[in-house]
């Protein structure tokens, strides 16, 4: 038994879950690859800089929750927490923006916060998300929602609802934030959330706390304050998906925890998770390649959880099917025969069908038993006499039938019987 366990608010991912986890990030990829979407992949690990700048130093993320460390020349460094930031990063980096409006990628990989660890929310999580980086047209919001909404019915998920609120404009929101300062400094809030009143008032309308939100009935809200491109810009996309019959829940004190969104922000949760309800989310984001040091480039992204849609899978009872292991696994009784038999698993992995076989010297009992529990349709038994013969032993696995096949003849049988 090993000495060493997995760091605490992280975990091991072990068949069968893995398969379940890798289908969610297979599904959504097709998704966004088929609605012209690139892959990118940003390094794991990225200047503190970028994060306190992009994300907000005065957001939880930054302020508690950053895994920051120097390396062995001092450069502070932090393990991404999100990956809005860092993609916008590579593109302003690379210049991607000059190619096309708008750049559109898609990601997935490991992030990483110190949070208080329970169910639905771990220090390493996975995420998939994707970014439509240079446009301002609100189109693009919705089909970013639209391609979310999308994936998460081809995987079965239907208990989710959609949460959608506009946060306006650098025009329209500060005479919003004044206005709710006002209404916030009446409240009776302990001296952290006060201080949070002057700092970053909108986060209030996000605190969880009951004895919070029973104060809050009455306070202004983002959507009857909005400009006028700000609540054209919303309308649009409510109007949309409207039309497009995607159900949503006006949600006007819905923020998100991170400082770049601006107008349109939506969340995606499943009431079957408890506290941890959200599956996924995003939003508008459109000073943040400013923020970065780049030009105006008005985007829209998404994220969405790998482990929190399993949870909601799970909670749905969804079980996803996943092809067997193999189509066709190879039981061989005797040296030269098992030379003989990786020859023609090695054959069938070349014409893309599944193919494995019993390794280590298995004596036949042990290794038709494998083959049971491999899923495979079909077993190539094959012992010395067989060679001798000029023939292998094909057997059907569901009804355990077995047919001499000529050992020349064994590869071009099973892939008409596999068609």
């Amino acid at each position: 038994m090993s000495t060493f366990s997995a760091p605490r608010g992280t975990f091991d991912m072990l068949p069968p879950y893995s398969e379940t986890f890798n289908r969610i990030r297979i599904q959504f990829g097709l998704e966004l690859r088929d609605a012209g979407y690139q892959y990118i992949e940003t390094p794991a690990f990225e200047d503190t800089g970028l994060f306190v700048r992009g994300v907000g130093e005065s957001t939880d993320v930054v302020s508690k929750e950053m895994y920051t460390f120097q390396d062995r020349s001092g450069r502070s460094l932090t393990l991404r927490p999100e990956g809005t930031a860092a993609v916008v990063r590579a593109v302003l980096q690379h210049n991607l923006q000059a190619q096309r409006h708008p750049v559109k990628l898609w990601y997935f990989g490991p992030y990483f916060r110190y949070e208080a660890v329970q169910a639905g929310r771990t220090r390493q999580f996975h995420q998939i998300g994707a970014e439509a980086i240079g446009s301002a047209d609100p189109l693009v919001d919705v089909e970013m929602i639209a391609l979310a909404v999308e994936g998460f019915q081809k995987l079965g998920v239907s208990d989710f609802r959609l949460l959608l609120n506009s946060l306006g404009c650098k025009e329209c929101r500060p005479v919003y934030r004044a206005k709710l300062q006002e209404f916030l400094r009446g409240l009776d809030l302990d001296e952290e959330t006060r201080r949070r009143v002057e700092i970053n008032p909108l986060r209030v309308l996000d605190d969880k706390r009951p004895e919070v939100q029973a104060q809050l009935d009455d306070a202004p809200l983002i959507t009857d304050n909005l400009c006028e491109a700000c609540a054209e810009h919303h309308a649009f996309v409510t109007g949309m998906l409207d039309e497009l019959k995607i159900a949503y829940e006006p949600a006007p004190k819905l923020v998100r925890g991170l400082d770049y969104y601006v107008r349109t922000i939506f969340e995606f949760v499943h009431d079957g998770l408890g506290a941890q309800s959200a599956i996924g989310g995003g939003g508008r984001y459109d000073g943040l390649a400013q923020d970065l040091g780049g030009p105006e480039l008005p985007s829209v992204g998404w994220a969405v959880g790998i482990g929190r849609t399993m949870l909601a899978m799970e909670a749905e009872g969804l079980d996803i099917e996943m092809p067997a292991d193999c189509d066709v696994y190879g039981v061989a009784l005797g040296e030269s025969a098992r030379r003989e038999i990786f020859k023609f698993v090695t054959a069938l992995r070349l014409a893309d069908i599944p193919a494995d076989m019993a390794f280590d010297h298995k004596k036949l009992k042990g290794a038709m038993k494998a083959a049971a529990q491999s899923g495979a349709r079909y077993a190539i038994v094959l012992g010395e006499r067989d060679l001798a013969e000029g023939v292998a032993q094909l057997k059907d696995l569901a009804t355990g039938e077995q047919t001499p096949v000529a050992l020349d003849a064994v590869v071009d049988t099973l892939k008409e019987k596999l068609q």
